[in-house]
């Protein structure tokens, strides 16, 4: 079924319309992966699953994400393991390893560049990664950073690494970017901290200032450490708006135990849901889904993770629905906030996990 998403627009369902066919690919999901992967059939079975019983998107049973740190959860055998994907972590952390297999990959990356399309256009552009290269060395045992800069492959013309293997700046290597392509298009790709600690800082010591401002900031990463220091998403935009004239950012929420099913940022700063994912905010006390406005433990579901069972799970952090189908950019489906995580969690995003070392 997942033909019929790819005849459509990332965001043009509305909710009946998305419901009907969400719903039903996620049960044909979840009854493959109980059928191929023993621990996730165990689980079921413990949890009392029974098919019959799912009528909407929010009867889908989850399994939280921790899981995927302790068990080897995968629906397809070993020779058909193509990459594995770990999960960001800091020092001492277990990390989650997730198994794709080929069809899986490509499926994940093509969605994602569906995603990306509708907010930075379909032309590819140079693409400054503030990133070192040594971090995609392993091509088939890649972390979330990795893999997030290799899924970015088919929007860019070419690549750039801003940051030398022991993540300073090279800077020769940056001015002559920045010399080609200032008051063009391009992208600049990063994790959030490594945006501000190796980018934003190196840009404020440089003796010229480079025209950026028809460049788009992809970013992606937690944002727990800027928390700490005081530091907002507004002024983070406005110290780059400041020093460079960007003023096209593309904030993310995603995981790498979800890989393709970003919920991306519009320009009026919210979180949209695409019609190959949802977003389900849950009671603390009894994981009842929560209403419009109501703060919960986030659920996401994904109808990608075709190789493993992580078409649904229950994260460790809280967010809230702010409204369906009327989001003033025009893009139909939920629209959302992420509050960051639940006390006490463990770090996991990239940007907060490589921050951890400051």
């Amino acid at each position: 079924m997942i033909n019929d998403f790819h005849a459509l627009a990332p965001y043009s369902l509305t909710k009946t319309d998305k419901e009907i066919l969400l719903r039903n690919e996620l049960a044909e999901m979840t009854d493959f992966h109980y059928n191929n992967c023993p621990e996730y059939h165990a689980i079921l079975d413990t949890l009392g699953y029974n098919k019959e019983r799912i009528n909407h998107i929010t009867d889908i049973p989850f399994i939280p994400v921790r899981l995927f740190k302790e068990l080897q959860l995968k629906s397809i055998p070993d020779s058909e393991i193509f990459k594995t994907i770990t999960s960001s972590g800091t020092t001492g952390q277990a990390v989650s390893k997730i198994y794709l297999n080929q069809e899986t990959a490509l499926l994940q990356q093509k969605v994602l560049i569906r995603i990306l399309s509708d907010f930075i256009g379909k032309k590819r552009l140079p693409m400054l990664v503030i990133d070192s290269p040594a971090i995609i060395k392993d091509r088939k045992l890649f972390t979330a950073r990795g893999a997030a800069i290799i899924a970015l492959n088919v929007i860019a013309t070419k690549y750039t690494y801003a940051l030398n293997d022991d993540m300073t700046l090279n800077k020769k290597v940056v001015e002559e970017f920045l010399e080609e392509n200032q008051g063009k298009d391009f992208l600049i790709f990063g994790f959030t901290f490594l945006l501000w600690q190796h980018f934003y800082k190196e840009l404020l010591k440089m003796d010229k200032r480079y025209d950026m401002s028809k460049a788009y900031i992809i970013q992606s990463g937690g944002w727990k450490k800027f928390e700490a220091e005081k530091i907002s998403r507004q002024d983070f935009k406005k110290a780059f708006g400041d020093i460079c004239g960007i003023t096209h950012f593309l904030d993310h929420y995603g995981m790498a135990e979800q890989t393709g099913c970003i919920y991306a940022e519009c320009e009026h700063g919210h979180l949209h849901a695409s019609i190959y994912s949802d977003f389900i905010p849950r009671n603390p006390e009894d994981f009842s889904p929560c209403k419009i406005g109501e703060k919960g433990i986030i659920q996401v579901v994904s109808s990608l993770a075709r190789s493993y069972p992580g078409h649904s799970i229950l994260t460790e952090d809280e967010g809230i629905i702010l409204g369906e189908d009327d989001c003033p950019c025009g893009r139909k489906g939920k629209y959302v906030q992420v509050l960051g995580r639940i006390k006490q969690a463990e770090l996991r995003g990239c940007s907060d996990t490589y921050a951890a070392k400051f």
